[in-house]
């Protein structure tokens, strides 16, 4: 069973900057760059968007309008981890900040899936982000 677990959230001041790492693992009969990786995230009363997804091999990725130009996403497969460098943070942007992984992500060199849910198959428990104005 793949886990994907979620750390770096915490509460930081506007124009401040936060680091989400996301690890996989538990990947059996998987490996690492198998997997698309995404972040989305909720706050109370609202569905889950999308933030940004990375796709297998790291050369293509995807930004949400909201986060473009303030948010990086990189991953370390190396590692099995995927980081989002979160820089000049809004009140906006505080959420519930969610992993995602799909495992079924393989395909050309610059193949990605949509960014969104339901391309999606294993879930971390999140990790809150508070952004204080």
């Amino acid at each position: 069973q793949v886990q994907v677990t979620e750390s770096g959230g915490g509460l930081v001041q506007a124009g401040g900057s936060l680091r989400l790492s996301c690890t996989l693992s538990g990947l059996s009969g998987l490996t690492f760059d198998d997997c698309a990786v995404g972040w989305f995230r909720q706050v109370p009363g609202k569905e889950r968007e999308e933030v940004s997804c990375i796709n297998w091999s790291g050369s293509s990725t995807y930004y949400a309008d909201a986060v473009n130009g303030r948010f990086i996403i990189s991953r370390d497969n190396a590692n099995n981890t995927v980081h989002l460098q979160m820089n000049s943070l809004k009140p906006e942007d505080t959420a519930m900040y969610y992993c995602a992984a799909d495992t079924s992500a393989r395909g050309g060199h610059y193949f990605m899936k949509p960014c969104a849910t339901y391309e999606y198959n294993y879930w971390g428990q999140g990790t809150q982000v508070t952004v204080s104005s």
